[in-house]
């Protein structure tokens, strides 16, 4: 799972040990006619937010986590960063409608449970499934990262959700798609800027370069030059864009994976480059852009 800040997790360094944290539960109390208690922070029944402390984790947490994805969030009243992400990622969990749970820990009130957990910042955010930390970051992140971070939480445990729209995103392609690639380009930096490795817009950004490359050039015409001479460079590499472009993407893998064999020194690390470039446009996840890049890493070594 990627750590939303870009950073090691904290569970890499063996940080926590939640044994400490299972202890017996109690027995239950004989059943009271009347409503169901609501949960501290939440609504009664599946409550989106509670408050967690020593008496509850195992059944709050723990226990919950077995069945649902349960965020810890480690803050304390009166440290502004927690003041200004508590909220945050309430509002992320109303919005999940039950598919998350936030346990909110007030260190203040319970200290035990930060020295178990050993905070080292504050305030922390902790992700538990089945029972288990999965990952962790300290201090406060912008919130599509933390939408991102979450939407990772939520696959580790096994819950099918649609990803989110992303308005940025739509924007940036309808820039693309309407020609102004400046403004596009524009778009898509600032998708990285805020939320760094983001997969679409560093798609959309490649798309931005391809479109610039081929710009003016008659298909026809370059995929004869390509043709006739081999190993002309920055023909195979027209080429090989005008068939990305034509959907004939894997032919262009084939072309520069053949002109990688065929190169060497500076040349053939600009034809490495601009093969792995028009990967980022299909994306990891593509069939074809996985044996190239099997195909790549022969031809290389």
């Amino acid at each position: 799972m990627s750590d939303p800040r870009i950073t090691s997790s904290i569970f890499t360094r063996g940080a926590v040990d939640l044994s400490a944290l299972r202890t017996p539960a109690p027995s239950p109390a004989p059943a009271q006619a009347g409503p169901p208690a609501a949960a501290p922070g939440g609504s009664v029944g599946g409550a989106a937010v509670i408050d967690v402390t020593e008496a509850n984790i195992q059944s709050a947490v723990l226990e919950r986590s077995l069945t649902t994805p349960v965020v810890v969030f480690f803050g304390a009243a009166g440290y502004p960063e927690s003041d200004q992400f508590a909220p945050v990622l309430e509002r992320l969990a109303a919005e999940g409608g039950g598919t998350w749970l936030l346990a909110r820990v007030d260190v203040q009130q319970q200290p035990r449970l930060a020295q178990m957990f050993q905070l080292q910042a504050l305030p922390t955010t902790y992700a538990i499934v089945g029972g288990r930390p999965v990952d962790a970051f300290p201090g406060v992140v912008p919130e599509p990262q933390l939408r991102q971070w979450i939407q990772a939480v939520l696959k580790a445990g096994g819950v099918s959700v649609a990803e989110p729209e992303d308005p940025r995103l739509d924007a940036a392609d309808d820039a693309l798609m309407d020609g102004d690639l400046d403004a596009a380009e524009q778009a898509y930096r600032k998708i990285l800027a805020e939320t760094p490795n983001d997969a679409a817009a560093e798609a959309g950004l490649a798309q931005v370069g391809l479109a610039r490359r081929v710009s003016g050039a008659d298909p026809q015409t370059a995929l004869a030059a390509a043709a006739a001479n081999p190993d002309d460079v920055d023909a195979q590499l027209l080429a090989a864009d005008i068939e990305v472009l034509s959907g004939q993407a894997e032919q262009a893998y084939q072309r520069l994976v053949g002109l990688v064999r065929r190169t060497a020194g500076e040349d053939r690390e600009k034809v490495r480059q601009h093969l792995v470039g028009l990967f980022t446009i299909a994306g990891p996840e593509d069939p074809t852009v996985a044996s190239a890049r099997r195909a790549l890493a022969s031809a290389l070594f």
